[in-house]
Parts: structure tokens; C-alpha cells; sequence
């Protein structure tokens, strides 16, 4: 006779954090999908900056094994120094870092229906795209939004251009992209915001991006039905991961990989 199987580990949706309430109530609603995905787990949310709860504070509380999902959209400090250090420091829990949210066909599925959403097929298609991102000063993040763009090429009908930019940190940016793809004869630019919510950044990708003459603006991804179920997806691989491997204790390791304390 077996007993009851032992509790699934908890999901923590870790944020970037912002101080636009519209930018946290999309964290939230995204959240709240992720619940009602997955009602068998215990979900939970925290942020990494600005915001409560945040990262120590929630993993201080919490108890048993948990998997730390990055609601962020690339590989970088955060994901690779930031979030393994804050879990190196909850030695009474036992935990998992899930893999960052890009670059993944989910978020192309999502950036797709944003494009639908402010126009894209209401008139001319544009013959060109820039995928707007906020840009760091790791290159491995700035890497993985070219990934993305490539993705979002492969999904859109007639395969166009698809150039990345970034708001800061890096180049070029979404006004310098629009006008290079103009000035190659690309007279309808379209500017896919590769934003998880609303805020300064996306604003600033509009601006920028209707003053180069982009023919419309996707809206940031928000609380898309496909970044629901990439968080899940996520949380799975590092589960599965989690069975290979089995846990002996803390972890600070990217890619689910467990980091034993010496």
C-alpha cells in the first residue's frame, strides 16, 4: 500500500518589480492565470525590486521545496546572480531555479496576437518589424531578444524582417531601428513591444517608435494565455529536472541545476 504522495513543490513567480501600478496589476493578472491553469499548486509571487513581497522576505517564509520561475523575458543578472544568491541565503529551503521566460515559441505565439491586436491586419501587413525590448548590459540577454526576433520572424506570414532593439543598455534603439528599416525602402514598420507590462519602457517604446514612423505598436504581452502556460512550462522542466537529479539541499545554480553547500 503507498502512502500519500509528498506535496508539489511551490511556484514562485520571482518579478522585476516596478512602480506603475498598471505594470503590477499585470503581474498580478498573469499570476492569477498561472492559478487557474494549475490549481494542484501552490502558487506564489514575488519581486525583486520596488515591489512586496520581496524575494528574501518570501523565501523566508515559505517551507519545503519551492521552484523559482523568473517572470523575466532573458539570461541575465538577475537570472544568473541576483535570484541564485537570494536562495543561497534560504538554507532551510530546498529549491530549484526554473529556466528565464525567452527566448520561446510561446512568446511568439503571444507577441503574434499583440501585433493582431493593434492592427496588423487591418491594413497593409507591415513589410517590417522591430521587436522592442529593454536591453542590458549582458550580452547574453541582449542574445537572447535576436533569438526572439528570429522566432517572431518565423511566425509571422511572409517571414519579414524582424530587427531587435533596446530602450537602454544597448543598440540599436527602436527609433534607429524604424528609420534604418525605412531607409531601406520599408515604407510600413511595425514595433512589437517585448514587454511583460505596461510602464515606462513600453511608453517609451511608442514614442519612439511612432516618431521614426512606425506604422503601429503592439502593446506589452501582459497576462497572455501562452506566457501563462510558458511560467508552467517552466516550472515542469525544472520538476523534471528536479527527478534526474534528486535534491541534497540549497540550491544558487541557473537551469535547474542543484548547487550542494560545501
Amino acid at each position: 500500500m503507498t502512502g500519500p504522495r509528498p506535496p508539489r513543490p511551490v511556484l514562485l513567480a520571482v518579478a522585476h518589480g516596478t512602480r506603475e501600478r498598471e505594470g503590477v496589476a499585470a503581474t498580478e493578472a498573469l499570476v492569477a492565470r498561472v492559478r487557474a491553469l494549475r490549481p494542484e499548486l501552490c502558487v506564489e509571487r514575488c519581486f525583486l525590486d520596488v515591489v512586496a513581497p520581496s524575494l528574501p522576505e518570501t523565501l523566508a517564509r515559505l517551507r519545503g521545496e519551492v521552484v523559482l520561475v523568473p517572470l523575466l523575458l532573458g539570461a541575465g543578472f538577475h537570472v544568473r546572480v541576483d535570484i541564485p544568491s537570494a536562495l543561497a541565503d534560504a538554507p532551510h529551503l530546498r529549491g530549484r531555479l526554473a529556466r528565464a521566460l525567452g527566448p520561446d515559441p510561446l512568446l511568439a505565439e503571444a507577441l503574434g496576437d499583440r501585433l493582431d491586436e493593434a492592427g496588423r491586419r487591418a491594413q497593409a501587413p507591415p513589410s517590417a518589424l522591430v521587436l522592442a525590448a529593454a536591453g542590458s548590459t549582458d550580452p547574453a540577454a541582449n542574445a537572447d531578444t535576436a533569438a526572439m526576433a528570429g522566432l517572431l520572424r518565423e511566425r509571422l506570414p511572409g517571414r519579414p524582417p524582424v530587427v531587435p532593439a533596446y530602450l537602454c543598455a544597448a543598440g540599436p534603439t527602436p527609433a534607429e531601428a524604424v528609420a534604418a528599416l525605412r531607409a531601406q525602402g520599408h515604407e510600413r514598420v511595425a514595433v512589437a513591444e517585448y514587454l511583460l507590462g505596461p510602464g515606462l519602457f513600453a511608453r517609451r517604446a511608442a514614442e519612439s517608435g511612432a516618431h521614426a514612423g512606425a506604422c503601429l505598436t503592439s502593446a506589452p504581452l501582459g497576462a497572455h494565455d501562452a506566457l501563462a502556460r510558458l511560467v508552467t512550462l517552466r516550472y515542469d522542466e525544472a520538476v523534471a529536472d528536479r527527478r534526474r537529479v534528486p535534491l541534497r539541499g540549497r540550491t544558487g545554480a541557473y537551469s535547474g541545476r542543484m548547487l550542494t553547500p560545501g
